[in-house]
């Protein structure tokens, strides 16, 4: 009878261990997705909704993450950050003789000054990648200019258009200027 005993004590414990691992499991997942969720922001959902399956989005977030901690992303030195904010007064100072050109100056400025602080610069879906680890809330605001841009080079964007994607740049080049970064939790 003791060994009888002592069998369903070993099993009872090893159950309890089962179970309070899959709990740690369960919490520690949670946690994780909770701190990729505060940590992407819009850009979570974003590419959740893109991926079909939060597990996959949030490996592909954490694949983003640990590609550009590869990256030396460093602050523009103040010379460089006021050349910089010099050519974007004349950018926006041309968008009402020349909305388009303005347009396409202005897409090729963001480009420049990401190159600057050390972004890599291959094609445009990875530039907003390598930035939304950094600028998760406003790296829409990229892709939704570069999209005015490119339908501006089709001929199907309205002056309207082309102004809506001026302030976009605006929001995403005045972050590049400063030399904090979203990613503190901001």
């Amino acid at each position: 009878m003791d060994q009888n005993r002592m069998v369903i004590m070993i099993a009872v414990l090893v159950i309890a261990i089962i179970v309070i691992a899959a709990i740690a499991y369960v919490f520690s997942r949670r946690r994780r997705s909770l701190q990729i969720q505060q940590r992407f922001g819009p850009e979570y959902d974003r590419v959740v909704k893109q991926e079909g399956d939060p597990r996959k989005a949030e490996g592909v977030l954490e694949f983003r993450q640990k590609r550009r901690e590869k990256y030396k992303i460093h602050p523009l030195s103040p010379a460089d950050r006021s050349s910089f904010a010099i050519r974007w007064n004349e950018v926006q100072a041309r968008f009402v003789d020349d909305p388009r050109g303005a347009v396409t100056v202005a897409d090729s400025l963001v480009t420049d000054v990401m190159q600057a602080r050390g972004y890599p610069i291959g094609e445009f879906d990875q530039r907003a990648e390598d930035l939304s680890v950094d600028y998760p809330r406003i790296v829409e605001n990229y892709r939704a200019a570069h999209d005015i841009a490119l339908r501006h080079g089709a001929g199907k964007a309205s002056t309207e258009d082309l102004r809506q994607a001026m302030v976009h740049y605006r929001v995403l080049f005045q972050e590049l200027l400063e030399e904090h970064r979203e990613r503190k939790g901001a």
